[in-house]
């Protein structure tokens, strides 16, 4: 078992996001790169949030009561959002002033929901947790992640089971896509990391 919390895990998450989006914005100029690193940013967001919607607000219905459900409903209806205007991108192109508008308000979006998270809702669940039951919970979100689809998909459930069974319809066609989209090449993330 990994010694990570789930705070760090979501943290971590959060924060590949956001050096996602830099790394887009940074390839203003070159379509190609964009294209990529946009992919890459949805596919994170994508399985991020069901991650987060299988694993990490289940557990805050479970051990913070009603507080922890309306928590997790208003994260819901946060990434429910966000699953809309991914969608809508998938329709536009990498580069241009309209995608890059609607990427924007994402982040922005995202960054709100993200600080909530991490100030207000991980605090509150990782003392109920305990070290153990946080380590444990971070390690399932990060197999959950695995799993979990790489393209928004707003129609689908948001919470188990017909997240669980509709995240596993999805993913075959979601790699399927995959296979044929761009990401960042390994070059391309080894730069990144020296800005």
């Amino acid at each position: 078992m990994s010694s990570q919390t789930l705070t760090n895990a979501i943290k971590e998450d959060h924060q590949e996001m956001y050096d996602y989006f830099d790394n887009y914005k940074k390839s203003t100029g070159d379509a190609d790169a964009q294209a990529r690193w946009a992919r890459q940013l949805t596919w994170e967001i994508a399985r991020h949030a069901v991650g987060e919607e299988l694993v990490v607000y289940p557990l805050m219905e479970k051990h913070l009561g009603q507080e922890g459900t309306e928590l997790a409903n208003g994260d819901r209806q946060d990434h429910q959002l966000v699953k809309e205007q991914l969608y809508k991108l998938e329709s536009l192109t990498a580069g241009t002033n309209e995608y890059d508008t609607l990427l924007k308000e994402v982040m922005a979006h995202l960054h709100k929901h993200n600080d909530s998270e991490e100030i207000n809702d991980l605090p509150k669940l990782e003392q109920q947790l305990g070290q153990d039951g946080s380590q444990q919970a971070a390690a399932k979100f990060t197999r959950t992640k695995k799993f979990a689809p790489t393209r928004p998909h707003p129609s689908a459930p948001s919470k188990p089971p017909g997240e669980t069974l509709a995240g596993f319809l999805a993913l075959p066609m979601d790699k399927l896509k995959d296979m044929f989209a761009k990401f960042p090449t390994e070059e391309m993330k080894e730069a990144a990391k020296k800005d």
